[in-house]
């Protein structure tokens, strides 16, 4: 009998250890259960709250492996339809709320929590994704999100689609983002969002006929969408379809008649037809219910510059500044009014400024560069040009800027050098192919002037131009003259003196003249080097460029 009872109680001893070894580890059961009636009965903020309390003082407390999993569900989707209500607040239709940021930051923080528990919740990785696509939201941290929810096998189309059209929107990559909108439309067919998107790339990429296809359907799907009829409006504008255009506007108007968005459109309509007086009249509606609406102001200024009313599309423009100083396309708005009216001084000025909001943007200090060398400045031009090209070394825009302002401060070899190099990003610009090929066709310099590759340039220059401008076939003519064909050179000098009196200024149809009368006397015409630079390397007012005739080369 010995053997069997000291079975039996060993037997009896391990289950009662085992029995309290799962009692120990599973301390936290008691908060468990009341977390999972409280979310049975959560009917508001608070309650959520006290399962989301209960349930991490479950896991604190200790749980079975079980268990663990199912209370780290509990707390990952409590806290995910938590921060849901709040996203209510940053995504509501009609204006946004001012505390929206306040909200969208309690979001991300019940979002992250659930992320850090459950780490493969598709949902929540798309809710935080879009939140953080918002102003001010971290840009990588939604393309991590939306990337590892693309990675999943989710059985979810409807969620993979939405997080295919955000993607989508994130990627700078033309034929990506239309690979993923076919992808969104074809799992999501009925989704709206997924239609309008496609519609919307389509749009971008100028593709108007597939635009107004995917947003009319958009539009069968969602009809009371006032944005997808603004958007189609500019596409069937952009087809020429202005009565749609009016018809699509007329809706949006309907479905929100607080918005001005409508009425700038359909301005920006009138003025594409030539109707600039209608356009005027919807753009000051526009103003009049929103005084304080700093894109009706620049509409309405580059109007009135249309107009031929330049002081009062500075007026707007100011009054624009005065709303909002630091309005980068209101600054540079007002460098053009300014530039028009051959401010040149103010337009350097207005331009330095945006170049301090936005240092990122390499367009606007090309754009101050040739200011600066208008200004006679190159020294200042060359330096940005510099620095532009240290960033991006095949911008044409750069390499054609800096090789001007070397051609206007005589160091051509570093303007053929720079011309060189632009020319094979854009072989067929006008601009470029001239200047290349008067720098080779005029330069005092023997060892850089090449009049047959000229004659090729400049030749190209005014096919590209319809032989239309009087200072390329002055270039043509030079480059003639450079290979000893005084003929040709008569023939294109003569045009363009013709054509000079229509187009140019008194000075510059006096060098045409200058130039003719040299190839009648069988000179081609040389640039003339500068010199005289001051220390800060600016040109001296008595230094301008100027230009001579020379004696042929023997």
């Amino acid at each position: 009998m010995w053997p069997y009872v000291r079975v039996v109680f060993s037997a009896v001893l391990a289950a009662a250890l085992m029995e309290g070894a799962a009692w120990a580890g599973n301390d936290g059961q008691g908060d468990l259960d009341k977390a999972t009636e409280a979310k049975l009965g959560a009917r508001q903020l608070s309650d959520l709250g006290e399962v989301i309390k209960l349930c991490e003082s479950a896991l604190n407390k200790g749980l079975d492996e079980e268990n663990t999993v199912f209370a780290k569900s509990l707390l990952g989707s409590t806290l995910v339809e938590r921060a849901s209500i709040a996203c209510r607040v940053v995504f509501r239709d009609g204006p946004p709320n001012a505390l929206w940021p306040e909200f969208r930051k309690l979001a991300l923080d019940d979002l992250n929590r659930a992320l850090a528990v459950v780490p493969e919740q598709p949902d929540a990785l798309v809710l935080s994704a879009r939140l953080n696509l918002l102003p001010g939201g971290d840009k990588k941290a939604a393309i991590a999100a939306l990337d590892n929810v693309l990675a999943m096998k989710t059985e979810m189309p409807d969620l993979r689609a939405e997080a295919l059209v955000l993607r989508a929107g994130t990627s700078e990559d033309a034929k990506r983002q239309e690979d993923m909108l076919d992808e969104a439309v074809k799992l999501s067919p009925g989704s709206a969002d997924a239609v309008r998107a496609r519609g919307i790339c389509h749009a971008d990429h100028r593709r108007p006929e597939k635009a107004a296809a995917d947003l009319q359907k958009a539009l069968e799907l969602a009809p009371d969408h006032a944005a997808t009829y603004e958007v189609l409006a500019m596409v069937q504008g952009e087809l020429k379809q202005y009565d749609r255009a009016m018809v699509s506007l007329d809706k949006a108007r309907q479905l929100r008649p607080d918005s001005v968005t409508p009425l700038s459109i359909r301005a920006q309509l009138h003025a594409q037809q030539k109707n600039l007086e209608a356009a005027l009249l919807d753009l000051n509606e526009a103003h009049s219910m929103q005084p304080k609406n700093v894109i009706v102001l620049l509409l309405r200024s580059a109007l009135h510059q249309e107009m031929g009313k330049p002081q009062e599309a500075l007026a707007d423009v100011d009054e624009a500044l005065k709303i909002d100083p630091e309005f980068d396309r209101a600054r540079r708005l007002r460098a053009a009014l300014l530039a028009n009216a051959g401010k040149l001084d103010e337009v350097i000025g207005e331009l330095e400024r945006v170049v301090k909001t936005a240092p990122e943007d390499l367009s606007i200090k090309i754009q101050l560069a040739m200011y600066y060398n208008a200004g006679k400045q190159p020294q200042k031009a060359i330096e940005i040009y510099d620095a532009v090209l240290k960033e991006k070394p095949d911008s044409m825009d750069a390499l054609e800027g800096r090789g001007n302002a070397m051609l206007g401060i005589g160091r051509h070899a570093e303007a053929i050098a720079d011309f060189e190099k632009a020319v094979k990003i854009k072989p067929d610009e006008p601009s470029l192919l001239n200047n290349f090929a008067w720098v080779l066709a005029t330069s005092p310099d023997d060892d850089l002037r090449d009049g047959r590759r000229a004659v090729e340039l400049a030749a190209r220059a005014c096919e590209a131009t319809g032989y239309k401008e009087a200072h390329i076939l002055s270039t043509l003519a030079a480059a003639h003259a450079e290979t000893g064909d005084f003929d040709a050179a008569l023939k294109w000098a003569a045009k363009a003196v013709e054509l000079g009196k229509e187009q140019s200024p008194l000075d510059v149809q006096k060098s045409l003249a200058d130039e003719l009368e040299s190839f009648r006397q069988k000179k081609p015409w040389r640039e003339r080097l500068h010199e005289g630079l001051d220390p800060g390397g600016e040109k001296k007012p008595e230094n301008a460029a100027k230009t001579e005739s020379a004696t042929p080369d023997k």
